[in-house]
This record gives C-alpha cells, sequence and structure tokens, in this order.
C-alpha cells in the first residue's frame, strides 16, 4: 500500500489562494448555516463542515513565521 506525500512545495502565493478559498468557503457556509431551509440538500452539516475550515485555518496560522525585528523595539499595528 503505497504512502502519503509528506513533502510538498507551495509557494507563499499559494498558500494565500488557499486561505482565502478556504476563507470564502467559511463564510459562504456561515451564511447557509443561517438559512436552515438550504440546509435540507447539504450532504454534510455546515457546522461539522465550517468547523473542520475553522481548525484548518488555525493550523495554517500556527505555522507562518512572522517578523520581528532583532534590534529596537517592536511597535505592534
Amino acid at each position: 500500500m503505497p504512502g502519503y506525500n509528506s513533502h510538498f512545495e507551495l509557494s507563499v502565493e499559494d498558500m494565500d489562494l488557499i486561505e482565502g478559498a478556504l476563507r470564502r468557503t467559511k463564510s459562504d457556509l456561515s451564511a447557509r448555516a443561517i438559512a436552515p431551509e438550504s440546509t435540507a440538500n447539504a450532504d454534510e452539516a455546515p457546522e461539522e463542515t465550517l468547523r473542520k475550515i475553522h481548525d484548518l485555518l488555525g493550523r495554517l496560522h500556527n505555522q507562518k513565521i512572522f517578523y520581528r525585528p532583532r534590534n529596537g523595539g517592536y511597535i505592534g499595528g
């Protein structure tokens, strides 16, 4: 049985595109979860899918390396 590929070569732009698509899907599913009449034909409950997307976005965020200057004070914005 073949194994999974554990090495991916994605650029920052690729990750930005993926993150944007996940955020858009999360927004659409949130709107669908508010309107109960549209959930009758859904394969999976929107709440479960929303939770999965939220967790994935969190894991992507936790893998980012944010810039912080080595010298001088840091002023966050």
